[in-house]
């Protein structure tokens, strides 16, 4: 990891690049105190959760369709979902991108085929791609098939008491 430092808050700061063929993705990690007084965990936001269950399993879904449904090669998806050929396959085999059973969910698989229709199209727009990823996360996070990992991560959190995500709203299509 880089550089770590503490602020007056008590946030810790590390920032390290990793550089994966022609992507370079930057990495900030901000830890927070436990605030003593109510026993809380201040900053363990979904997000970070579903970066670890949801969206590899959304990925997951679309490798498998593109592959199966569309005959394209692990090469090809790998390509096209902007990882590695190895990932592919990881998510081919189940190795990877199957904590969260995603497929079972009604919202998911049209949201998943509009992805890959933006994707396979010969352009499109990033933003439409992404807000696409956004409302299936959305869609996701809804059924609350994600609360025991938020626990997993935060003990403290009281799972009947939260309803962040089953109290989420989808964005309005600019469409």
């Amino acid at each position: 990891m880089g550089p770590a430092a503490k602020t007056e808050f008590g946030v810790f700061w590390s920032c390290h690049d990793i550089r994966h063929n022609k992507y370079d993705t930057r990495h900030l990690y901000i830890l927070f105190h436990v605030s003593r007084a109510k026993g809380e965990c201040l900053m363990i936001i979904p997000c970070e959760v579903a970066v670890k269950s949801i969206i590899p399993a959304v990925k997951a879904l679309m490798a498998k369709e593109l592959v199966e449904e569309h005959g394209l090669t692990q090469n090809e998806v790998a390509e096209i979902l902007g990882i590695s050929q190895s990932a592919v396959s990881k998510y081919s085999h189940k190795v990877r991108g199957y904590v969260v059973r995603i497929d079972s969910v009604d919202e998911v698989q049209p949201l998943i085929n509009d992805m890959i229709n933006l994707l396979m199209g010969e352009t499109h727009q990033r933003s439409e791609f992404l807000e696409l990823f956004c409302e299936t996360c959305i869609a996701i996070r809804k059924t609350n098939l994600m609360c025991k990992f938020c626990q997993k991560s935060e003990p403290t959190i009281e799972v009947q008491e939260c309803g962040f995500c089953g109290s989420l709203q989808s964005r309005p299509k600019r469409r």
